[in-house]
């Protein structure tokens, strides 16, 4: 394997009422809304990206919000855990403030060398809050109450759950390049680069039951290519090896392809660039929908048929 990811791009999954995940997302847990824009492939569903000051790659989740949707069901085939990662000695500033939100929590628990709390949003989506050693960066510090020495840094984790490891494996270190971290029972971890927050995706097998992929789940995962040449370069070896790849898509802040891992997983690769500023300056991220050029003359019918949010 040539092309190899240096970590994961962001996470999208699915929700139910927008103004309830902007609150959620920018109020409890205090990451940034850096962009308001549409579902590109059914423009009348919004796409919400939050992420740190910048929206930088391994900062993202983003969701597509959809009133009325029936509501998901952890399992088999289903990316099941998002992990974030919040500052060493931190999990009992978010324990007690998931309890004065009236947040839905499991208690803290230790997991290897790290203490390990897991939220759930207002759809259920399962999200870990992993005190990490050694994560530099610096997250948003644009919510009062969450203080900076507090605040979520980026993405640390993600869990895929499966029938069996081995095809999966076999698919995450033959055809996208990641090393096997560690391995216990039906559990397994791999690593992006040098590993740790950021770039590590854990796989959970032996799951019996398929899961549901509707409200409150994740709809795809995406890993970093650095630019559109890797990123060509990495369509052509997937391909070369039978995996059925789309074509490079547009997504205006990054350019992607998409295809299934043998479990189906949904994955995706973008690329670092160009970024969220590109439509709006930094200081201004997500105040405003911005639509791609190609829907920019359908803006007042797109705007009519959004929910309204307040940010």
């Amino acid at each position: 394997m040539n092309v190899k990811p240096h970590g994961i791009h962001h996470v999208t999954a699915i929700a139910s009422d927008p103004q309830a995940n902007v609150n959620f997302y920018t109020k409890v847990l205090g990451l940034r809304l850096v962009k308001q824009t549409v579902n590109f492939d059914a423009p009348n569903v919004w796409h919400l990206y939050y992420g740190d000051e910048a929206g930088r790659p391994a900062s993202i989740l983003t969701f597509f919000p959809w009133p009325g949707v029936t509501p998901g069901r952890e399992g088999a085939g289903l990316t099941t855990a998002t992990a974030f990662s919040v500052p060493p000695e931190s999990i009992g500033f978010w324990h007690e403030r998931a309890k004065r939100l009236g947040v839905l929590f499991e208690a803290p628990v230790v997991r290897g060398d790290s203490e390990v709390l897991t939220l759930f949003d207002n759809d259920g989506m399962r999200l870990e809050l992993i005190a990490a050693a050694g994560d530099q960066r610096s997250g948003w510090d644009g919510v009062g109450d969450i203080p900076q020495e507090m605040a979520v840094r980026g993405l640390h984790t993600i869990t895929l759950s499966e029938h069996s490891l081995d095809p999966t494996a076999s698919m995450l270190t033959e055809f996208l390049g990641m090393q096997l971290h560690g391995e216990s029972g039906d559990s397994a971890s791999f690593d992006m680069g040098l590993g740790g927050a950021g770039a590590t995706v854990q796989v959970q097998a032996g799951v019996a039951e398929r899961g549901l992929q509707a409200g409150g789940t994740v709809h795809h995962v995406a890993f970093r290519a650095p630019d559109l040449l890797t990123m060509e370069s990495w369509r052509q070896e997937l391909l070369g090896k039978g995996v059925l790849v789309t074509e490079i898509m547009d997504r205006q802040y990054f350019k992607s392809i998409y295809f299934r891992e043998p479990g189906g997983v949904l994955f995706e690769i973008a690329t670092d660039e160009p970024g969220f500023d590109i439509d709006e300056p930094l200081l201004e991220l997500g105040r405003k929908l911005k639509l791609p050029p190609w829907l920019e003359p359908s803006r007042e019918q797109i705007e009519n048929s959004l929910p309204r949010i307040e940010v």
